[in-house]
Order: structure tokens, then C-alpha cells, then sequence
């Protein structure tokens, strides 16, 4: 055993692995078995290292949720106003359509923890909470800086991201009617109804 995880590859790329797997051939194609080929190990060593596949699932997203997080900050830190980072961050939130890899992957980590542990739980709120706290921040600045009218930045980015996510979902499971272009619609009124007013 030891000699097998000396030969192992690194997590991250076990982890790449899987979501590779969810965006070419879906969630359901994901089993240990099948990401043990795909990385040349076996299921043994992967539950060896992730114990289950709530956790492997749990440790993908985080692990692309690191990556969205690098890309996030950027969007966020460049010298435009607000209101493009604003655009930025809904355009990076909401999934690219059906069965987005990333939004499959939330969805099915969100159902599973119906049953997960507290330290599970708590992983995924850390997740929700970077989103979070970095649109509150984000507000704030708008309206620090006149181009947002005067809202509780917080009441409003966990009104927002409500909208964001229920949206999203339908996006990502494909509900007919509703595409992302039409998301995008519907939240762009929602903030300038919301923010742009009077600003």
C-alpha cells in the first residue's frame, strides 16, 4: 500500500480528473471505479485517500471553487466601476447552460447534504460565504462611491444571490424556458431596479 500511494498522482490532479469526467460524461459516469482508470488507481486507493465519494465530490468542488475563487478576485479587483465588476461576477456566477459541470456538481453536493456531517456542512457554507463576502463588499464600494443608491449591502447581495441561484438551477438542470440569456435579463433588472435607481 505504501509503495502504491508513493506512486500515486497528486490529489489536485485526481481531483481535475473528476471534473473532467462530470463535463464530458456526467455526474453519473463518475464512480471510483471508472476515476481509478481514468488516473490509474484503484478504488481502494481512492477511498484510501478520499474515504467516500460524498467527500471525493465535496473535495472536487472545492477544489474547483479555488480556481473560480483566482478568477473571481481578478474580475473583481480591476479598475472599472462597480457596476462592470457587478456584471462580472452575475456572468461568472450563473452556469453556462445545461448540465455546466460546476453547477452539476453544486447541485448534486447540495442534495447530498441532507445527510452530511456538520464538518461537511460547514465546508460548503465557507464556499457560500467567499461568494457572499464578496458581493456585500463589492455593493458596498458601489455605494461608497456613488453609483449604487444607499441599500443594506448585505440584505441585498443575499436577496441577489437568492435570484442567482434559483435561476441558476434552472439553467443548469435545463428547464425549459428559461436560458441563460434570459437570466442574465432578469438580473440585470433586478439590480437596476434595486441599485441604479436614484444612485
Amino acid at each position: 500500500m505504501a509503495g502504491a500511494r508513493k506512486n500515486a498522482p497528486p490529489r489536485e490532479e485526481v481531483l481535475a480528473a473528476a471534473m473532467r469526467m462530470i463535463a464530458e460524461r456526467g455526474l453519473e459516469q463518475l464512480t471510483m471505479a471508472a476515476l481509478g482508470r481514468e488516473v490509474g488507481m484503484s478504488s481502494g486507493h481512492l477511498l484510501y485517500y478520499f474515504r467516500s465519494k460524498d467527500e471525493l465530490l465535496l473535495r472536487t468542488l472545492e477544489w474547483s471553487e479555488g480556481r473560480l475563487g483566482a478568477e473571481r478576485g481578478r474580475l473583481l479587483t480591476r479598475t472599472v466601476s462597480a457596476r462592470r465588476r457587478l456584471d462580472a461576477y452575475v456572468d461568472l456566477y450563473v452556469p453556462d447552460g445545461h448540465r455546466d459541470p460546476h453547477w452539476t456538481l453544486w447541485l448534486e453536493v447540495w442534495n447530498r447534504s441532507q445527510n452530511a456531517d456538520d464538518e461537511a456542512r460547514d465546508r460548503q457554507a465557507a464556499i457560500e460565504g467567499v461568494w457572499h463576502r464578496d458581493l456585500v463588499a463589492l455593493i458596498a464600494e458601489g455605494i461608497s462611491r456613488g453609483e449604487f443608491r444607499p441599500v443594506d449591502p448585505d440584505r441585498f447581495a443575499t436577496r441577489l444571490r437568492a435570484l442567482l441561484d434559483g435561476f441558476s438551477i434552472h439553467v443548469a438542470i435545463g428547464l425549459r424556458g428559461t436560458d441563460r440569456a434570459q437570466v442574465l435579463g432578469h438580473v440585470r433588472e433586478f439590480v437596476e431596479e434595486g441599485l441604479l435607481a436614484d444612485a
